[in-house]
């Protein structure tokens, strides 16, 4: 036990959770913390009790890592800290800075006051992690603010500030000065009160309308389909006004255990943890030092480099926008005020954060104005030849030491380095588009890339928001080179029978937020087509090779910027529609491959569209492109769309079954040829009852 984590302020006992990083709730400091409660109470001389915080916040919540172990249920636990609370005849105030999110949050519910610094964030992020609150959130929380603004709370997982807190009743009291002197003197004078105020006492208030509940229901099945944890949260908050106290943390106990042990909340987990784990690169030399970044250069205002530039002036770093026409730099300039006009219409951003991001953004037609930046980013298009033109350029006028990136999607990044005079300074940063908005960030490690420079560029892509990724050189890196597989089976399956309607709804009913045709049309076909016919000399001629979205685009059916593609779209409107002109292409070109039509059902859509992903995903890892299989999972899930709540591909072939996947897979093999030959990291995977996640 940590004696300094107990002080006496003359009549005042301070309690301290001190568990770097977020001071989370484990079974060691659940232990400590009774010990030093037990301490105070039994210490005449103690009137009233702070538990407050070390660091910079409050509490975070649980130990993730400890869910679906023995720790987590070990006493003393926290249920049994409150009750233990509750029958406190001195006062508990729980001393709130930085965050109270989860069991901290459901801890300081459990004290008799909350006292809050302003600025302080509250809240049950739970929901994000599949998980209803466990620790009497969903009781507590209704009696304290009503059951309406709980479920704002608890569903949408989001935190509120101290004073939205102060308005709701969260907290009784909230602080612009010193934290631990002011929770102090309140619970002096808390101390002189007769009795205290225990939550667990209240009545919640119910919604005014009999049918909320109902609504509520039906709108969730809607919104969060293959998501059981907002709907367990709303049973939950049901019983806190239908149920005597006692009667509604038995029943959140109940449905928290469904949950935990529920494929969906160890799906979340598990990206939480691969986000952390991301972070790590295993053949990093520790303390390789970081460089500053204070000024950016974007070499080209298109889509991608007018979102990139988005990006940083976002973060506060100065963008220097450069183009080679002038026209080309006022149309990127314009679709960036846009973007935050947009920002501002919702009411994400003030008109004076938008103008000040604005003004971030140099636009320039000299290359020369990048010489003083300590990043360069090139986003012009996918050329080769191009490429290495203007970092043959760069290279001659930016300073000693600066980064030169490239936005690549899919090209070589060793060779565009190799046409530099500094190699070691060449590195990939593959944004998403759009790139203000979306997280991932491959981040492309080059054969020569220096340590320094891959460790900035990690640092730099966690400054702007971003998710980064560490992938190593191939055709399309990570997600592309395995999207291609599954754009591959998708366009098989239409020459054998299927429409584009009905691989896009079986591959959504399964959870993506798009289907794979109506996302070739939201990006361009043209854009995939231009590689395509790039690659068409170096393809073998034995192999299948689909002549449909070739043939779309000799149409001119681009997607939905022509407004026609694998789908037509009406003026101003991005529904797709099914079109006959489509279905005929598809049948001649199946017609002329000899290929029979027949029915398939969406079970066979969805494993040949899924399984090609992960097949290739175990190449992926055996080639070393990927660190480990849950970075895999977060480019999938943060870049192309896979719902969170099936883990990303690779999590998901864990959850089915190595052994099943594979079987599955060789079936494929005997039935459509050599692209699905299974990879043989997967076969010795299944063989030896293993997963993705433990291959050891």
């Amino acid at each position: 036990m940590n004696e300094a984590n107990y002080a006496l302020h003359g009549d005042v006992a301070v309690v301290l959770i001190d568990n770097p990083p977020v001071n989370g709730l484990g079974h060691a400091q659940r232990e400590e913390m009774a010990a030093h409660l037990d301490r105070a109470w039994a210490d005449p001389a103690v009137r009233a009790i702070v538990v407050a915080g070390a660091g910079k916040l409050f509490c975070g919540g649980a130990d993730i890592k400890a869910f679906n172990t023995p720790a987590s249920r070990a006493e003393p636990s926290s249920r049994t800290l409150v009750k233990r609370i509750e029958a406190s005849a001195k006062p508990v105030v729980a001393a709130i800075h930085g965050h109270a999110l989860g069991l901290g949050l459901e801890f300081a519910m459990g004290c008799h006051y909350r006292f809050a610094q302003r600025g302080a964030r509250l809240g049950l992020p739970e929901v994000k992690l599949g998980l209803l609150p466990g620790g009497g959130g969903t009781q507590r929380l209704p009696r304290l603010v009503g059951v309406e603004a709980a479920a704002r709370i608890i569903i949408s997982g989001a935190p509120v500030d101290a004073d939205e807190a102060l308005k709701l009743g969260l907290v009784d009291e909230v602080t612009d000065r010193d934290l631990l002197a002011a929770a102090i003197e309140f619970a002096r004078r808390m101390a002189a009160r007769a009795e205290h105020p225990v939550v667990s006492r209240r009545q919640a208030t119910p919604p005014p309308d009999a049918q909320w509940f109902e609504r509520q229901r039906a709108a969730l099945a809607r919104s969060h389909r293959g998501q059981p944890a907002p709907l367990e949260c709303l049973a939950c908050l049901e019983a806190s006004v239908s149920k005597p106290f006692d009667e509604g943390m038995a029943f959140e106990r109940e449905r928290f255990d469904v949950l935990v042990n529920g494929i969906e909340s160890k799906a979340l987990r598990h990206l939480f943890m691969a986000e952390r784990a991301a972070a790590r690169i295993t053949d990093l030399p520790a303390g390789t030092p970081v460089s500053p970044v204070t000024r950016v250069a974007i070499v080209g205002a298109g889509t991608m480099g007018g979102g990139i530039a988005m990006g940083f002036a976002s973060a506060g770093i100065p963008v220097t926008l450069i183009e080679s026409r002038q026209e080309a730099l006022d149309r990127g300039l314009a679709t960036i005020a846009r973007n935050y006009a947009g920002t501002v219409a919702k009411g994400r951003l003030t008109q004076a954060e938008a103008d000040a991001r604005f003004t971030r953004i140099t636009p320039t037609l000299e290359l020369a104005d990048a010489a003083d930046a300590e990043l360069v980013i090139e986003a012009i298009f996918e050329d080769m030849d191009a490429k290495k033109d203007l970092f043959g350029r760069l290279d001659a006028l930016c300073k000693p030491g600066a980064i030169l990136a490239t936005n690549t999607s899919r090209l070589d990044v060793n060779q565009i380095a190799r046409s530099t005079s500094r190699p070691a300074s060449v590195i990939g940063l593959h944004f998403f588009s759009p790139a203000h908005v979306m997280r991932l960030l491959e981040v492309v490690r080059g054969a020569a890339t220096a340590p320094g420079v891959l460790a900035t560029c990690m640092a730099v892509g966690r400054q702007i928001g971003k998710l980064p990724v560490l992938v190593g050189v191939c055709d399309g890196f990570v997600g592309n080179r395995m999207v291609a597989q599954y754009a591959r089976e998708a366009e098989f399956l239409l020459e054998e029978g299927a429409t584009p309607a009905q691989v896009d709804g079986a591959l959504q009913r399964f959870g993506l937020a798009m289907g794979r045709f109506a996302m070739s049309d939201l990006a361009g076909l043209d854009i995939s087509w231009a590689s395509r016919k790039r690659a068409a000399a170096t393809r073998p001629a034995h192999l299948r090779y689909s002549k449909v979205a070739d043939r779309l685009c000799e149409l001119g059916r681009f997607g939905q910027k022509a407004g026609a593609g694998f789908y037509r779209y009406e003026a101003g409107s991005r529904t797709p529609l099914p079109d006959p002109v489509v279905q005929q292409v598809i049948e001649d070109c199946a017609r002329e491959s000899g290929i029979e039509r027949r029915t398939i059902s969406d079970e066979e859509i969805v494993e040949r569209c899924i399984y090609a992903l992960i097949n290739e995903g175990a190449r992926v890892l055996a080639d070393g492109i990927a660190q480990r299989a849950s970075d895999i999972d977060l480019i999938y899930v943060n870049g192309y769309g896979f719902p969170a709540w099936r883990g990303g591909p690779m999590f998901y072939a864990d959850t089915i079954g190595l052994d099943r996947v594979h079987a599955r897979i060789c079936e494929f093999h005997r039935q459509h040829g050599e692209f699905w030959a299974p990879a043989p990291l997967l076969e010795r995977l299944a063989r030896a009852g293993k997963t993705f996640a433990r291959p050891d």
